[in-house]
């Protein structure tokens, strides 16, 4: 139920962090994976590590999507599974954010993950069906008063989730959202030096104690890769240490 050999996964920002835990995951479980990113250096080593291919773009064009997809499918012979975690943070208080910075952490996170979707979908068709995965946070659920763009755009990932999860049911394409809690990721990192006390309160709500690491991520890549999930679909799982438990 969980043995993916023979799948070949595209894993967008896998370069390190949570992309890079979940690629770990999905390659013990036997898939082949294609890792994307704009740092080819930090590409090319994250791959080294996992035994991956790398192909480096920028998913914030629509071309670099159909060429990822199409360089997968070449290289590999086929693409089954998408995971969109691309993504970054642009932090500040909404009267004081750039039209600018809003949107380009939304292109990022929500309109690169649409774009690489509609590139996949043709490809999972020839291969019989496919798995998208698409990371949310836990601030497509909760506010917080320095992260507008991003909670907004974490929000739309899992709107289009189910979106996509509808239309795409009847080509056995499930697609799920993963909802990271706090993960100790260069990202998060930024957080905590400026955010004050966002380490302390993160500890605080968290009933497991501790943050986060990109390994934690493994097991629902493979969960939602797998066979095991075939019947899932449109949903959006909080692997978060019980941090949204709390309410």
């Amino acid at each position: 139920m969980f043995d993916l050999t023979g799948k070949v996964a595209v894993v967008t920002g896998g370069n390190g962090g949570i992309g890079l835990g979940m690629a770990r995951g999905l390659a013990e479980a036997g898939a082949r994976v294609v890792l994307s990113g704009r740092d080819a250096a930090k590409g090319t080593a994250a791959a080294k590590q996992i035994d991956a291919v790398f192909i480096a773009g920028d998913v914030t064009l629509e071309s670099d999507c159909d060429a990822l997809m199409a360089g997968a499918a070449s290289l590999l012979g086929r693409v089954d599974i998408l995971v969109n975690n691309a993504g970054i943070n642009i932090r500040g208080r909404p009267e004081s954010l750039a039209v600018g910075d809003w949107t380009r952490v939304i292109e990022t996170n929500l309109t690169s993950a649409f774009m690489c979707a509609q590139a996949a979908h043709p490809h999972m068709l020839r291969a019989g069906g496919g798995k998208i995965i698409n990371i949310g946070s836990m601030m497509s659920v909760f506010g917080a008063p320095y992260a507008t763009a991003y909670a907004a755009s974490k929000g739309g990932i899992v709107q289009m989730t189910k979106s996509l999860a509808t239309a795409w049911a009847a080509d056995n394409i499930q697609v799920n959202a993963v909802l990271p809690g706090w993960i100790d990721t260069d990202l998060t990192r930024a957080g905590r030096e400026q955010v004050e006390g966002l380490h302390e309160r993160v500890l605080a709500r968290t009933p497991a104690g501790r943050w986060g690491e990109p390994r934690d991520m493994a097991g629902v890549a493979v969960f939602l890769a797998a066979p095991a999930s075939d019947f899932i679909t449109g949903a959006a799982i909080a692997v978060d240490g019980g941090y949204s438990a709390l309410g």
